[in-house]
């Protein structure tokens, strides 16, 4: 384990203070457990020179952030002491199956499909190491054969500019589904065609091509996801879907005043769909402490407002490596309409420490966290990566049977 990641294992270490015995149990429960992130990230090498240099001939903004994209998966791809560096991360964090973050955040066909190619080279170049898995037999099956696995999610729902009908503005979800992505954001901070986003002051909820986008979603077996969705959007997608629905790194309003944190009454209405609640772990949402003790009180809430049953930990984090950790300057810009975060409500401020408290690669401290707050050994399997499980397969069975009714 080198320098860096040892340094935020004991950061956790020091916070949860587990006994010998919860050390070891929660350790080896993890080991033997499917452990699904409910949404994350796998871990990549940055690559500095190619994004320089593109910037240095005059190159805009977006230019430098898909060259960045690129370079980021590239130089793991084809550098084998950054893969093999990528791969101890996994090993360390014990993770079997990421769902991936695989297409940037917009409903734009040709911006999506551009990370979705990204990640999809990454498993077919290190196929040895690697699965994608398209289906959710194929993420136990993965494990079985001692690989990873990515599931494919995007951060947007794919729209076409023609909206003549809502048939054609929606016809691009049949295709992502047979690329392999399996979960879309309705939302992604910013009100769209679908619905508000939870940056909006609005809370105006799902559009009526909102409620289509739905319909078709679930008729292809992808998960509607409202991480980044306002309260109402959030609400009536879960009240109108015929399958599960999802919050896949979010935290919980009782503990948070962040506006990425969700009302007991959406978190209830989720958990009714058959859906989970992610919690994730960015210190700013968590607020609290910042750490990972937090990171567990937002657990805590969620399982007991709607049972081990519906709660999940989706990170929203991956562990970069890298050769100078430094990222690229990019030029000084506008900041982006969509990604536009509002200023906090109150002064949170948050630290390194915090946020290396709760790094990816400490996904096995997160275990022996629940196994020391009193957690069943069932229900911590769950949390950690059944209940992603069981709503991937609820979405892909159900799918079937909505063909059936047609």
């Amino acid at each position: 384990m080198n320098e860096m990641l040892e340094h935020c294992r004991k950061l956790a270490l020091n916070v949860l203070k587990p006994s010998k015995k919860d050390l070891e149990h929660g350790l080896e429960l993890h080991r033997a457990s499917l452990v699904w992130d409910a949404y994350g990230f796998a871990p990549s090498g940055w690559v500095r020179d190619s994004v320089q240099q593109v910037i240095q001939d005059g190159a805009t903004n977006d230019e430098a952030n898909d060259e960045f994209e690129y370079g980021y998966l590239y130089r793991v791809l084809n550098n084998p002491q950054l893969w093999q560096e990528a791969m101890e991360c996994w090993e360390i964090a014990g993770v079997d199956c990421i769902f991936q973050n695989s297409g940037v955040e917009s409903n734009s066909v040709g911006d999506l499909i551009k990370r979705l190619s990204y990640f999809t080279a990454m498993v077919d170049y290190h196929s040895n190491d690697l699965m994608r898995a398209v289906f959710p037999q194929k993420v136990i099956e993965a494990k079985k054969q001692q690989k990873h696995s990515l599931y494919f999610t995007t951060n947007g729902v794919p729209l076409t500019d023609n909206l003549f009908s809502a048939e054609e503005a929606l016809r691009y979800i049949r295709i992502f589904a047979n690329f392999g992505v399996r979960m879309m954001h309705m939302t992604y901070n910013r009100r769209n065609l679908l619905g508000d986003g939870c940056a909006e002051r609005a809370d105006a909820g799902l559009s009526d091509l909102g409620r289509k986008a739905v319909a078709e979603m679930n008729r292809y077996g992808i998960i509607p996801d409202v991480a980044h969705s306002g309260q109402q959007t959030s609400f009536e997608t879960a009240q109108c879907s015929k399958l599960p629905v999802v919050a896949s790194h979010t935290v919980v309003g009782g503990l948070s005043s962040h506006y990425r944190a969700k009302r007991d009454d959406v978190m209830k209405a989720i958990a009714a769909s058959g859906g989970f609640v992610g919690i994730c772990c960015h210190p700013p949402f968590l607020r609290g402490s910042g750490m990972i003790d937090s990171f567990l009180d937002h657990i805590d809430y969620a399982v007991s407002l709607l049972g081990a049953d519906h709660v999940a930990i989706g990170t929203d984090h991956y562990n970069p490596v890298h050769p100078d950790g430094k990222m690229p300057d990019f030029v000084k810009s506008r900041r982006i309409f969509e990604s536009f975060w509002p200023e906090p409500e109150d002064n949170f401020e948050m630290t390194d420490e915090m946020y290396d408290c709760v790094a990816w690669t400490n996904w096995p401290l997160f275990t022996v966290g629940l196994v020391q707050r009193g957690y069943s050994d069932d229900d911590i399997r769950k949390i950690i990566g059944l209940n992603v499980l069981k709503v991937t397969e609820t979405s892909w069975q159900g799918r079937e049977k909505l063909y059936d009714e047609e």
